[in-house]
């Protein structure tokens, strides 16, 4: 009886024991993955203050999340715009109502266009909201720009520009609540006002607070599709699970009845940087084959296609050549020798016409604007019209067109091409050298944006998160470098941000934006250089936000995470590509090299240990089984059908492999960190800037605690500030005759918020030298396609007309000249279309650079704009230019690359 009640005493204490165990073990199983100040990652749901998101199984999740735009304010910001342009009032000034209804109405006072009667009424944003569905009235008194047509024949607007009455197509409205938007370039016909009664007062009506559904998210997510084809992933961490599952069932939403990839939920087509960022992170790895029909989509005229971009695409944006990443992508993972040989011919054909049209002799680096940041005014100054963005050397472009050369070796070299192996080999460790030496930044520890300027670079002291990635992975940055980038690099609360800082006064999207595809590839640089803290950050920021909005949107705010940003849409195709390559390149570390052999890279924090398999992955002749247990970045022990082996697979071979990987489970070493700072915003541009009489002036910006004054790039002077003067000068030096860039920076305490550099003056104080030839004295056909434009025009087109313009130029022997033209070139929108004009230019018979003469404006013939500006030695007192038309010289549309071309500048400079 005494053994009986002793073992019901041992047995008690055991179980206690036990319970206790199992309290302790729950106790662990809530710990968050990752924990911050704004949210929290836990194994089964995400947490944002009020807001949680929570998986219930495998396949199905919910999320109470609610946009905090959803509340709207009865105070509205909005401005008015002639032909699609931010020409009402100066920059980042806007107009603003308060709108109190009648009866659900509201009509705003009748306002002059150009003068500000913004309302000062303060009004409480949390309590005093608009009611719903409230109807407003804008009403615009036009009369003073219809009278400056008719007077004039233009009007001019405060900074000078002018629109011309023969190209006036409209006014316009912007704002930053729905439906308006701030958007310019992209207005529709909604957008539009009207005067139905003739008499300049323009009127416009919008209900505000209307039921949007693309401001809420959806209360639950439970997969209906069958994604069994797909590779299959299972962990024990549900979050992970569930938003894999929610990637692929999204991935098969985006597979079109063609074989081609979508681009997201509301962008239909395919367009050439999404479809080959999301084939490099993760679709390349479940639907080759789809991908690769996808890339034969943008070929055209045997080259790759430039679809969207400013100015006319190509050469203004010259990302087009990520295609290449994709394409050898998906030889890899295929093994098809008749793809290599076909992309081989389209990369090689479309990488000439870049190094003649692109390439920029002076630095070594490759023109064009920023990889995918395709919105001018959300990451530019916005003096910087097209063709200074084309003349702009930016990081992430520069690095994808080494990584390009990197790659044509290696296809070169496999289609024994060893005479073209050499060519790309040394074009290959150019642009590398140029990268670190033009753009890195030893006092930041990361890489600048981009050189920009007019007749002078400067380099933009910002992050660009995209490039600096690119670097890493590509191996731009040797690996002292890589590490510095990765955590020094600045990162917010909710990801790493595209660019920063910020750029005040614009809208969400690229600015003060976090792209989920660009956060992937820097997660896969943190992964590379074993920086676990900068990796958890940046899966968090994925994995938050795929969570809480339970799909896979475009973009979020870097301020407060939120999706509602200038444009979004779910189911984006490279965000979705970008949480699949979390599983494929970072934890299973998944890397198949030219000869199709496979090896595995793991990389997994200790927050994210614990047992995973990736099943039915299937890569050329093979599919491979992959069950992996621990944390680390290292492999312990790896079996393949049952034996031990080294990390070598070949993928030649039709077999089935079953992988076993068991990792270290160590840390990944001391000394990481990464940058988390606030979202903080730059200080605007100096306006008003000019040259007079010796001087450069320019008006007092708010918060600036000084000023920069660059003369042809270089730091001339500080000027400091003074709160109670409104406007400041400096004496510029003495004249040697030559003629200077000038520009004003507005310094911020910290030198990192600093301005961008005004828009620079190209000024002498005695122009004696300066030449402006007349170009129509010098073209044989004088007639112009184009009815009613300045008489002064000349046109070139390939039709034939002025295929050949020779201008002769005074010059003195030995002395460095820049010329830059000023064209029209009405045949399409600033920020979209493929009708940018190209010429090639000779100097004395020596070909130099080209002339780029991007779109201006939908008819707008009378818009003048200048080209982009060219340097010259002069070998004698006499110089010939030759402007021609030449095969490189075919744009993406091939058909019309036209232009009117007025005047040559001609100036000598230092």
């Amino acid at each position: 009886m005494l053994q009986w009640k002793k073992f019901n005493e041992i047995a008690r204490l055991m179980a206690i024991l036990v319970g206790f165990s199992s309290i302790l073990t729950a106790c662990q199983d809530d710990k968050p993955i990752y924990e911050s100040q704004s949210f929290s990652i836990y194994k089964d749901r995400v947490e944002q203050g009020a807001y949680t998101a929570k998986v219930h199984s495998n396949t199905h999740m919910t999320s109470n999340y609610e946009s905090p735009l959803n509340s709207i304010s009865r105070a509205v910001e909005f401005k008015y715009s002639l032909n699609k342009q931010d020409n009402d009032l100066p920059i980042n000034v806007n107009r603003r109502i308060v709108i109190r209804p009648e009866n659900g109405v509201f009509v705003t006072p009748i306002s002059t266009f150009g003068v500000n009667n913004a309302d000062t009424t303060s009004v409480d944003d949390v309590n005093d909201l608009l009611e719903p569905k409230t109807k407003v009235v804008f009403r615009l008194d036009l009369r003073d720009v219809l009278a400056s047509f008719e007077e004039k024949g233009y009007y001019e607007d405060r900074s000078g520009e002018r629109v011309m009455k023969r190209d006036f197509n409209g006014v316009y409205i912007a704002g930053g609540v729905p439906p308006l938007s701030w958007d310019f370039e992209n207005f529709g016909d909604y957008q539009q006002m009207k005067d139905p009664d003739g008499d300049g007062i323009y009127e416009i009506s919008y209900e505000f607070n209307v039921f949007n559904p693309d401001r809420h998210v959806a209360e639950a997510w439970k997969l209906k599709s069958d994604i069994s084809e797909y590779p299959q992933f299972s962990s024990d961490i549900p979050l992970l699970n569930a938003l894999y599952a929610m990637a692929l069932e999204e991935a098969k939403a985006d597979s079109e009845k063609d074989g081609t990839w979508r681009t997201g939920q509301k962008w239909g087509g395919v367009w050439t940087r999404d479809v080959s960022y999301s084939t490099i992170l993760g679709v390349g790895m479940i639907d080759p084959t789809r991908s690769l029909t996808s890339l034969r989509k943008k070929v055209r005229g045997g080259r790759i296609v430039q679809d969207t971009g400013s100015g006319g695409a190509w050469p203004v944006s010259s990302d087009r050549v990520v295609w290449t990443l994709a394409a050898w992508e998906v030889y890899k993972i295929m093994g098809d020798d008749a793809w290599l040989k076909e992309a081989y011919d389209i990369i090689s054909k479309s990488v000439e016409d870049d190094w003649k049209i692109v390439y920029d002799p002076m630095t070594g680096l490759m023109r064009g604007e920023s990889s995918f940041l395709d919105w001018r005014k959300q990451t530019y100054p916005r003096w910087m019209d097209n063709v200074d963005i084309y003349s702009s050397k930016n990081l992430g472009t520069n690095a994808a067109h080494y990584e390009v050369y990197q790659i044509l070796q290696q296809m070169a070299a496999l289609l024994g091409d060893n005479e073209k192996l050499l060519v790309y080999k040394q074009r290959a460790e150019s642009l590398k050298l140029a990268i670190n030496k033009h753009l890195w930044q030893p006092q930041s520890g990361y890489y600048g944006q981009y050189l920009y300027g007019r007749g002078a670079d400067v380099l933009s002291p910002k992050s660009e998160t995209l490039g600096e990635a690119f670097t890493v992975l590509f191996d731009v940055a040797d690996h002292q470098k890589s590490e510095s980038v990765i955590s020094k690099m600045p990162v917010v609360a909710y990801g790493a941000p595209c660019v920063y800082p910020q750029i005040p006064s614009i809208r969400p999207y690229h600015n003060n934006g976090i792209w989920p595809f660009v956060q992937a590839f820097y997660n896969q640089a943190a992964a590379k250089v074993g920086n676990e803290k900068a990796l958890n950050a940046g899966l968090a920021s994925i994995y938050r936000a795929a969570a809480l909005f339970l799909t896979n949107k475009e973009n979020m705010v870097a301020d407060n995470g939120d999706f509602v940003t200038a444009l979004n849409s779910s189911e984006m195709l490279w965000s979705i590509s970008g949480n699949l390559s979390m599983i494929y390149k970072v934890f299973f570390g998944v890397d198949i090299n030219a000869q199709g052999i496979l090896s595995f890279h793991p990389v997994v924090p200790e927050s994210y240990q614990g047992k995973k398999s990736l099943t039915n992955l299937k890569l050329r002749k093979a599919t491979v089984d992959i069950t992996m247990e621990g944390f680390g970045r290292h492999i312990s022990e790896m079996y393949v059908n049952g034996k031990r082996v080294d990390n070598k697979l070949d993928l030649n071979e039709s077999k089935h492999y079953k992988v076993k990987i068991v990792l270290d489970n160590k840390g990944f070493g001391e000394g990481q960190d990464v940058n988390m700072v606030a979202n903080k915003f730059q200080l605007e541009m100096p306006q008003n800037v000019r040259c007079e009489s010796g001087k450069i002036y320019w008006d007092r910006v708010e918060g600036a605690t000084g000023y920069l004054v660059y003369n042809d790039g270089k730091c001339l002077s500080t000027v400091p500030t003074d709160e109670k003067a409104p406007s400041f000068s400096f004496d510029l030096p003495k004249s040697d005759g030559l003629t200077h860039s000038y520009s004003i920076i507005a310094k911020g305490g910290d030198d990192l918020l600093n301005s961008y550099m005004s828009s620079p003056i190209l000024y002498s104080s005695h122009p004696t030298n300066e030449q402006t030839i007349l170009l129509r004295s010098y073209a044989k056909d004088k007639q112009v396609s184009i009815p009613n434009v300045d008489k002064n025009m000349v046109e070139l087109s390939v039709a034939g007309v002025n295929n050949v313009v020779m201008v002769p130029i005074r010059t003195k022997r030995g002395k460095h000249y820049q010329f830059y033209v000023n064209y029209a070139n009405g045949n399409g929108p600033w920020n979209t279309d493929n009708k940018c004009a190209i010429r090639s230019v000779y100097v004395d018979g020596v070909y130099v650079d080209p002339l780029v003469m991007p779109q201006r404006g939908v008819n707008e013939w009378g818009s003048i704009g200048h080209s982009n500006i060219i340097s010259f030695t002069a070998k004698g007192s006499k110089t010939m230019i030759k402007i021609c038309l030449e095969k490189e010289n075919r744009n993406m549309n091939i058909q019309v690359n036209q232009a009117l071309v007025k005047d040559m500048k001609v100036f000598e400079v230092e």
